[in-house]
């Protein structure tokens, strides 16, 4: 997941930290290591689930990484406790990205699965974490991806399932296409515009 932030599309990239998103990548699972990788199938509350990944990171920060005599703020611990609150927060453009990037990792393994197993293993089940995908430009990534999965079912002339899903993302996708290249046209005064044009 960490590499991924890597390869954050051209047009959101600017307006990234790029090192910072791989930091975060790298220390959002972090609780997972003691708490286990809990899921809604564990019939754990959300709050619970929250409160015993907080507590788990404020032990592994606190009592098991050496922290700075500074006191700037700047040490180990702190640097990963923020990033991770960063992360659980999904406020910032940073943390929306690797969220999204959590989502399309889990979409690409998917995708190897099916190939590994040459068309007999279908874990369409997980399609519906695209739905998840909220930055235009990792939307179109994802879009990409459940593409090359239709084209593998399409080859071994096989209808795999939740097609109707994955159309329906592809179809929406389309019409977001649609609505911003619209909204660029406004504001550019056309395709050709010169207010359209960057300086």
């Amino acid at each position: 997941m960490s590499i991924l932030t890597l390869l954050a599309p051209t047009p959101l990239r600017s307006s990234l930290n790029i090192p910072h998103c791989t930091l975060l990548a790298l220390v959002h699972d972090m609780a997972e290591c003691l708490v286990g990788d809990l899921t809604p199938l564990d019939g754990v509350p959300k709050a619970e689930k929250s409160r015993r990944e907080r507590s788990t990171m404020d032990f592994l920060t606190s009592s098991l990484l050496p922290s700075s005599s500074s006191g700037a703020g700047d040490d180990a611990p702190t640097l990963i406790s923020s990033a991770w609150a960063e992360y659980e927060a999904d406020r910032t453009l940073d943390a929306r990205f690797v969220h999204d990037v959590d989502k399309l990792e889990l979409l690409l393994q998917m995708v190897e699965y099916e190939r590994r197993g040459d068309g007999a293993v279908d874990l369409g089940e997980f399609v519906h974490v695209a739905r998840g995908i909220r930055l235009r430009e990792m939307k179109a990534w994802c879009r990409e991806v459940l593409r090359e999965r239709r084209a593998f079912w399409e080859a071994k002339g096989k209808v795999p399932s939740c097609v109707a899903d994955v159309e329906e993302i592809l179809r929406q996708g389309e019409e977001d296409g649609k609505e911003g290249e619209e909204e660029e046209e406004e504001a550019g005064g056309g395709k050709g515009g010169e207010a359209g044009k960057k300086p």
